[in-house]
């Protein structure tokens, strides 16, 4: 009897441990089946959602650095159209402003062939009316001198005409001038090298345009610095005026502005000791020679 009751109290306490002992292994495969889950969801130790963020990082890092780039040579483009577009609008105002001087060129153009043809005209006149006092009979050239001789020896000493003053006033003359002075009268040009030194030229086309003297006269006056030719013009003496300042401008140049013209009453020498020190200078060459009388 009491053996009998000894082996049942034993079989009682091992059913609690093999209860024990299957929970304590069923807790363990769960917890195995829990890491072997986690560490399939890990890549390199990271979760398919860090995976996937850490991707879209390089991504966006990628495209920001593309974005730089192309910023860059936006900007850069972007520069160069501004220089574009400013050296266009350089070179069409200076387009613009060439036009303009075009056009007035064209118009001084105009001005000037119609200044040139009128001059051209004149002159063509008077090489006729030249031509025809030249074919006029030597005697009444021959009277006419002689009688000029006979009136200046019946004027005398006594009755010889006086110099004529020149009045600078109204010849629009600047300070620092150079001024040279031509003396026109009926027959011939009195250009005048320095105050006391002058050379003498007949007022015929065809000597104007030969005479080296003349010439070298008009030269020398056009390289002095602000120098300035005034015409003396006689009451006799427009011809010769038109002809001497035409051929200065044809030939050799002369702007209208450096050339003038100053009506001188009279028949006397010239006096033109109120323009001062703006009397130019230039030496004369040797063939100056002062006017016969």
């Amino acid at each position: 009897m009491n053996k009998r009751a000894k082996h049942k109290a034993e079989e009682i306490m091992m059913i609690p441990f093999l209860d024990i002992l299957c929970s304590l292994i069923g807790v363990l495969v769960l917890i195995i089946v829990v890491l072997v889950v986690a560490q399939t969801q890990r890549i390199n130790g990271r979760t398919q959602e860090e995976l996937q963020r850490a991707q879209q990082y390089q991504r966006m890092q990628r495209e920001q650095k593309e974005n730089v780039i192309k910023y860059s040579d936006l900007a850069e483009k972007l520069e160069k159209l501004t220089q574009a577009q400013e050296e266009t609008r350089t070179k069409k105002e200076a387009a613009e402003k060439l036009s303009e001087m075009l056009k007035l060129a064209e118009m001084n153009q105009t001005k000037t062939k119609d200044a040139a043809d009128k001059l051209k005209k004149e002159l063509e006149d008077l090489l006729v009316e030249i031509r025809g006092l030249t074919a006029q009979d030597p005697e009444l050239r021959t009277k006419i001198a002689e009688l000029l001789a006979a009136l200046a020896k019946l004027k005398g000493p006594e009755n010889k005409e006086r110099s004529v003053l020149v009045n600078p006033q109204g010849s629009g003359l600047a300070a620092g001038s150079s001024i040279f002075f031509v003396d026109a009268t009926g027959d011939k040009l009195t250009y005048y090298w320095n105050e006391k030194e002058k050379a003498v030229v007949s007022a015929v086309p065809e000597v104007i345009v030969a005479d080296a003297g003349f010439n070298a006269f008009l030269e020398a006056v056009k390289k002095v610095p602000q120098s300035k030719i005034i015409f003396l013009t006689r009451d006799d003496g427009m011809r010769s005026y038109s002809l001497a300042a035409g051929w200065a401008q044809s030939k050799h140049a002369y702007p209208v502005g450096q050339m003038g013209k100053l009506p001188v009453p009279g028949r006397g020498e010239l006096d033109m000791k109120l323009f001062g020190n703006l009397i130019g200078k230039l030496p004369a060459p040797p063939q100056a020679a002062p006017p016969k009388p």
